[in-house]
């Protein structure tokens, strides 16, 4: 058993990829850490070095979500959920069929919420706690090729920054609701797209490791801030081009150009021998 008062945190979608590495990350920085994911054999896997504690989670299910921040609480104090799950499909709206689009709905917005009201149910009885929603640079701007994707993390954004107002209205001035904003990371979810137009978007920037998002998740963990870009610079450029839509419009063919220059670029480095 957690020894009481230990502090447990919950991340979902954690049995690779970014969710891994957010729970490495907090395990290392002495968190008791339950990985959740859809796939139960794939995540016992990955919580084996970690303490070994995992279990299946479909973010789409509410009562699933609630029995397992129950399950969290018991064994300590449930100071943080990561709601890290979510899929991505690219391309033209128009080309999406109606599941596709419920799908990152369902999973991207609705999936997060209803981890972050299981965990707020049991946050708002101790009085304190945090909610860490990895949101993506595609919610503060509309980016093209992933449209659908980035309404979902818009409608993210969105809940997140209003919950957190209703908790302070409400009186919680120690629970809190914080979203993560990195520009694309080299995971799984991007493997597959060096070729993909869909996906140029996520190439124009940075190119974040798993390892560098989790660490500055450990570091919004003791932090609570309600949004937070990675790198910086990017959620300063993005959020420009939000606020001058025209313009942003207008700079579309130079977006996919750098995209696609950085498609390229992450292929090169994806390929290139390894050197000791």
């Amino acid at each position: 058993m957690t020894p009481p008062g230990r502090r447990v945190a919950v991340v979902t979608g954690a049995a690779g990829g970014l969710g891994h590495a957010i729970a490495t990350a907090l395990h290392a920085d002495g968190w008791s850490v339950l990985l959740t994911d859809l796939d139960p054999a794939a995540v016992a896997v990955a919580a084996a070095p970690l303490g070994g504690w995992s279990a299946a989670l479909d973010v789409r299910d509410e009562a699933a979500c609630a029995a397992v921040a129950a399950s969290a609480a018991e064994r300590g104090d449930l100071a943080l959920w990561v709601n890290n799950a979510g899929v991505l499909t690219t391309g033209p709206s128009w080309e999406h069929d109606e599941p596709t689009r419920r799908r990152m709905f369902d999973v991207n917005t609705l999936g997060a919420m209803n981890g972050t009201l299981a965990a707020l149910a049991v946050m708002r009885r101790q009085g304190h706690g945090h909610v860490l929603n990895v949101v993506s640079l595609a919610g503060l701007i509309a980016a093209p090729g992933e449209t659908v994707y980035a309404a979902s993390k818009h409608a993210l954004l969105a809940f997140s920054l209003g919950t957190l107002s209703d908790l302070r209205i409400a009186g919680y001035r120690r629970v809190h609701v914080s979203c993560l904003c990195p520009d694309g990371i080299w995971t799984p979810m991007l493997h597959d797209r060096l070729d993909d137009p869909g996906a140029v978007a996520s190439f124009t920037g940075s190119m974040l490791t798993a390892r560098q998002v989790a660490a500055r998740a450990v570091r919004l963990a003791h932090r609570p801030r309600p949004v937070v870009s990675l790198p910086r610079w990017r959620g300063a450029q993005v959020r420009l081009l939000d606020a001058l839509p025209r313009l942003a419009v207008a700079l579309t063919p130079l977006v996919q150009a750098a995209g696609r220059a950085g498609q390229r670029r992450q292929h090169r480095r994806s390929t290139r021998p390894y050197r000791r």
